[in-house]
């Protein structure tokens, strides 16, 4: 096991990785901007090295800073966290030839896997199931981009391939709009990437939102942690998610889960990673692979009783997966509610010094956060401030404690997104399981055309 790793990253996910360490009893080394300096896992760690001013680009996204802190400090392995630079080919490349371990997969398989049009056709071939489209990257020949559409059967959806988080997509209804929209989303995904290849998927109506967590080594044994349902979004981006996912069979989630594992083992893939698919009428379709540890990996600890983080800690360290896929058992249910410092419904951002912060407890409750009272929220970064996970024996014990948590959690001095958890937990479709990634959108505008209408 390493003797001090670097965690290049902020926020609770930071805190995390500094946990995981400590119980290994491995030394940490947090970097941060100007803005991070009174933060909680600052000052929890061995070492701490500013790196720059507030903005991520001369701080957070600074590779050499990063680097030379490593360097100043002798740290042996560098932890990216999610976001920021965790997918980052180049810099997984840097990290290693600076002669340090990078706790992810290698270069070449983040490259891989970051470009949507490589990452289907992998998984293609792997036997994973992928949504009807494209084969590959749109040719720059209309009539060609319109036989591929009537083929696929609108809508369809335009994709960047090296999107990500929502961004980089375009949703086509009708032939006359195809053609405009390919346009467009090229400029867009050339301007936000670096890269202007797009290709085309089958817009699925109603789907849900199910993900595979996998966890490899580096001699290629591979194996899954279950799944995890997460549908509740609002433009994309992840409000609440679950383990395992309501009323999808199991049968299914075992066929689908060693077929991630055999891709992985197909790709040589190192480290934790997450399959993510739409689900629809019985059928799964892989969308992408992310290349990292998620936000919502703590439902998925919970159920299994794995802890993903110190995992991937093993792993970078050249050891084999200490347990194997019969060694894997889901029990109870587990729920993460994202606490956001904003609008709980404009959803305007709201940063600022939290006065007081009362965290819930109690039976199968568990809070990921790095905030604390007089603790202030930069308006630099996402407004993710924690993260509240429940577990119980069923998936109602698990809502009813998260409900209970909620109500007790307490935080003055800004706003956050805690009353729309204490709705959702009251929603009657949530609460049956199985919403489509459309369900909370369409919710929050129901409430606000009634608003309006009063």
């Amino acid at each position: 096991m390493f003797g001090k790793v670097l965690i290049a990253n902020r926020g609770e996910i930071a805190l995390r990785i500094l946990r995981a360490c400590r119980e290994l009893g491995v030394r940490t080394v947090a970097v941060h901007s100007e803005a991070d300096t009174e933060a909680k896992y600052v000052k929890l760690a061995d070492e701490s090295v500013c790196i720059g001013p507030a903005a991520s680009a001369l701080s957070y996204l600074n590779v050499p800073a990063i680097i030379s802190a490593a360097e100043v400090t002798d740290a042996e392995a560098i932890h990216p966290g999610y976001g920021f630079l965790s997918e980052n080919a180049d810099f997984a490349e840097r990290v290693e030839k600076s002669g340090f371990a990078f706790i992810g997969p290698r270069p070449e398989t983040i490259r891989l896997m970051g470009d949507k049009v490589s990452a289907k056709h992998t998984m293609k071939e792997a036997g994973v199931p992928c949504v009807p489209g494209s084969d590959g990257a749109l040719p720059d020949d209309p009539k060609e981009i319109t036989k591929i559409a009537r083929a696929v059967g609108y809508p369809v959806i335009i994709k960047a391939a090296g999107g990500g988080g929502g961004r980089g997509m375009r949703v086509v209804h009708t032939e006359a709009a195809l053609l405009n929209a390919v346009t467009m989303t090229r400029g867009e995904a050339g301007a936000a990437f670096n890269n202007s290849t797009v290709y085309m998927e089958k817009f699925l109506e109603n789907p849900r939102h199910i993900e595979i967590q996998v966890l490899a080594d580096a001699y290629d044994n591979a194996i899954y942690l279950g799944e995890r349902d997460c549908s509740m979004q609002r433009r994309h981006q992840k409000v609440i998610e679950e383990a395992p996912a309501p009323g999808i069979n199991r049968r299914l989630i075992a066929t689908l889960g060693e077929r991630c594992a055999e891709a992985c083992r197909r790709i040589h893939y190192r480290g934790a990673g997450t399959f993510e698919f739409l689900y629809e009428n019985g059928k799964f379709f892989f969308i992408e692979m992310n290349t990292r540890v998620q936000v919502e990996h703590p439902v998925t600890e919970q159920v299994t009783g794995i802890d993903i983080v110190q995992a991937q800690l093993h792993i970078a360290a050249g050891e084999k997966l200490h347990f194997k896929q019969r060694d894997v058992e889901i029990r109870g249910h587990a729920l993460e509610c994202r606490i956001n410092a904003e609008d709980p419904f404009k959803f305007t951002p709201s940063p600022g010094k939290i006065d007081t912060w009362h965290p819930p407890g109690g039976p199968g409750i568990r809070v990921d956060s790095h905030a604390y009272s007089g603790y202030n929220v930069p308006p630099h970064y996402d407004s993710m401030i924690g993260k509240v996970i429940s577990t119980g024996h069923t998936r109602e014990q698990a809502i009813a404690r998260m409900s209970i948590a909620l109500s007790e959690m307490m935080v003055n001095g800004i706003k956050t997104n805690i009353p729309l958890h204490q709705e959702l937990m009251l929603d009657e479709r949530f609460r049956q399981g199985g919403t489509s990634i459309h369900y909370l959108e369409e919710k929050l505008a129901e409430k606000s055309a009634t608003i309006k209408e009063q």
